[in-house]
């Protein structure tokens, strides 16, 4: 019976989405307040009925209800109660309601939370929304319904794929969703002004906390997925440019454009027309990847191999969605532009070229996912493999640039800064981020120029944010207890660009260390094989048979010495589940601020060494990787920090049809 109800709770939210997407944007052209007001309500009532479908969902896959083909596919009864929790999203189907009940919960939060947001914006905002619920509520219930029944029932499940069986996977995609479709309501937002033709400094203050609580979802939810392939899939490696790894990234850099964006909107009334066009790309680039997983046409560990028909039917709400909103902007944002005057050495300018840089990069990663699936539709189904080493080559040099310009941007003034102003409160920086490089140089010579230069930089990000917060509360210029005063009486958004910038340095070197200085050996081993990496003395000394809930595992046993220390274990390992007749690699990494050592164990080889199994073993050395986990952790906790200032959480004073747009606040960014 629980299946039904879910079933049923999902067909009475799309009749009240149906409602709620045409009802309040009537009252809001016709000024009938109890219209627009009825918004509030059917966002609430349809985030109740898609919750109770949820629920429902997942009670089926706690009890192991094998009368659902869902929980068939995609659970067993034998699995841990964290997997058969997270199982409900491990689906194509079960993803899909949790992506919807993403969708209405947000638009709840506006209806309910939104209290100076003017009414009409607020109810064209909440009908915008609702058109993607009714969208997304369609396609579930048409072609992928969750609850669908089985008689009779097997005795068991198939189990869920073993490579999503982690604590990382159970969390990385209501993270991950959680940032996609927090930016529908920045979507929504943007295209409500659209339709009223008006965009100002009130506007920009409503969107930009919603922009920044999807941005830092989907960042913590790019991370951890990131930390789940490192560590799981066995390979060394935290970003491999796969197509499912792009179709998130490409929004975060649109996101992060927006965040900035958005920014000058409010501060300076400028940009508007480009702020508008970036939460439309967000949410579009958003929709593009939800295609792209769920159409049948790639093959990756985080696609879903769906009917190519489902892809059909996304491919028409994204051609309606994202032309609609497109032909809209070309009918609207002319009129918007105008005010915010500024030269070109300015903090406006600062963050048009930080725009224009990201906008690019997203183009560049764009070219390179979407190129192979026209190459191979044009080409009678030859496939064509775009990798690491274009994205590589295209991507690196032209996000470098902004690496400086975050150093740069903050010490620019509005309107006009002066030149010899700012190089005179960053003339220390370049000395000692030119210092770092040489001395980095001397120490280690050896690794491309490009690897320097990009240390040199996060260097110069580095050392750049420290010397701005030092500004902020004049460390050197008054007494160093006036100082702490002054940094405790920091707005919140200060200490969260300080946090986030500084994160993103610390990443950097991260991501520059792990990839131009790491270390690699593949090799046969069997007991008593020795093998030197990157200063370790590490031995092979034994292979045993262990046994999981659900797997049974060969497990390595390696030691490792350093300099004559012994400095403990690895333990590799080679699952094999056998309800789901796979297997997968289980790493084992010794960590240290300096850098991981990393083993991974293949199966054994086909014939035997002096009677005993020969395995592939993978070890690797990778400086500083760690540091990429931290800077991500900073760049998460610095956007949480902005979002709990009392001027994004209170948001923008109520405007009426008389009033003129609100007076801009004291910059704080």
């Amino acid at each position: 019976m629980t299946p039904e109800i879910g079933h049923f709770a999902l067909a009475l939210a799309l009749a009240l989405a149906l409602i709620q997407s045409v009802l309040p944007i009537l009252g809001a052209a016709r000024n009938d307040a109890v219209w627009m007001k009825s918004a509030v309500w059917t966002s609430v009532g349809q985030t109740v009925f898609v919750g109770i479908a949820f629920a429902a969902l997942m009670t089926a896959f706690v009890t192991s209800d094998f009368t659902v083909l869902n929980v068939i596919e995609n659970s067993h009864s034998l699995k841990p109660m964290l997997f058969k929790i997270s199982g409900t999203w491990g689906s194509h189907e079960g993803s899909l309601l949790l992506w919807v009940l993403i969708l209405a919960a947000f638009g709840a939060l506006v209806a309910l939370l939104g209290n100076n947001i003017a009414e009409g914006t607020k109810a064209r905002t909440l009908s915008v929304q609702a058109w993607i619920s009714v969208g997304f509520l369609s396609f579930m219930l048409f072609t992928s319904n969750p609850f669908d029944r089985v008689f009779p029932p097997p005795l068991d499940g198939q189990d869920l794929n073993p490579l999503l069986q982690d604590v990382g996977l159970a969390l990385h995609p209501p993270l991950l969703y959680l940032g996609y479709v927090g930016f529908s309501i920045v979507f929504s937002f943007a295209v409500a002004a659209l339709i009223e033709g008006r965009v100002d400094a009130a506007w920009a203050r409503w969107v930009r906390p919603w922009a920044l609580a999807a941005w830092v979802f989907l960042t913590a939810g790019i991370a951890l997925g990131s930390w789940w392939a490192y560590y799981e899939l066995g390979w060394g490696g935290w970003w491999f440019w796969d197509p499912v790894e792009n179709v998130s990234f490409m929004p975060w850099l649109m996101g992060t454009a927006l965040l900035h964006s958005a920014i000058v909107t409010e501060k300076r009334g400028a940009f508007k027309s480009w702020t508008i066009l970036l939460a439309v790309l967000t949410f579009s680039l958003s929709l593009l990847g939800t295609f792209i997983v769920r159409s049948g046409l790639l093959t990756s560990v985080h696609a879903f191999a769906v009917d190519p028909e489902r892809g059909l039917y996304i491919l028409g709400l994204l051609a309606i969605s994202i032309g609609g909103s497109f032909a809209l902007y070309a009918w609207r944002a002319p009129s918007m532009e105008g005010g915010g005057l500024f030269k070109p050495v300015s903090r406006e300018a600062g963050l048009l070229v930080n725009n224009l840089i990201l906008a690019t990069a997203t183009g560049i990663v764009l070219f390179g996912t979407l190129y192979p699936l026209f190459y191979e539709a044009l080409n009678d189904g030859q496939k064509l493999s775009v990798g690491p080493p274009f994205f590589n080559a295209g991507f690196i040099p032209v996000i470098l640039p902004l690496v400086f310009m975050r150093g740069l941007g903050p010490f620019l003034s509005w309107k006009r800064a002066d030149v010899g102003t700012v190089a005179a409160r960053l003339k220390w920086v370049a000395v000692l981020s030119v210092g770092f490089g040489l001395v980095l140089w001397y120490l280690v010579r050896g690794g491309p120029i490009l690897g320097y230069l990009s240390l040199i930089l996060a260097a110069w990000l580095l050392f750049a944010t420290l010397r701005e917060w030092a500004m902020r509360i004049r460390l050197f210029d008054e007494p160093f207890r006036v100082a702490m005063r002054r940094a405790r009486n920091l707005p919140r958004a200060s200490w969260g660009m300080t946090i986030a910038h500084g994160g993103l340095a610390i990443a950097i070197f991260g991501f520059v260390g792990s990839s131009v200085w790491k270390s690699e050996q593949i090799l046969f081993v069997s007991p008593g094989t020795e093998i030197s990496i990157a200063g370790f003395d590490v031995t092979f000394t034994e292979a045993e048979q262990i046994r999981g809930p659900n797997y049974v595992a060969e497990r390595g046993t390696l030691s490792v010495r350093r300099d004559g220390e012994d400095l403990g274990f690895l333990y590799p390992e080679r699952r094999y589940y056998p309800v789901a007749d796979s297997s997968t690699t289980e790493s084992s990494i010794r960590s240290t601020f300096a850098g991981d050592l990393y083993a991974s164990l293949a199966q054994p080889a086909s014939e035997e060494v002096e009677g005993e199994n020969v395995w592939t073993l993978r070890i690797l050395y990778e400086p500083l990787v760690m540091l990429i986990w931290i800077g991500s952790t900073l760049l998460v906790l610095g956007g949480t920090i902005s979002l709990t200032d009392r001027r994004l959480r209170v948001g923008a004073p109520r405007r009426t049809a008389a009033s003129k747009p609100a007076p801009l606040p004291v910059p704080g960014e």
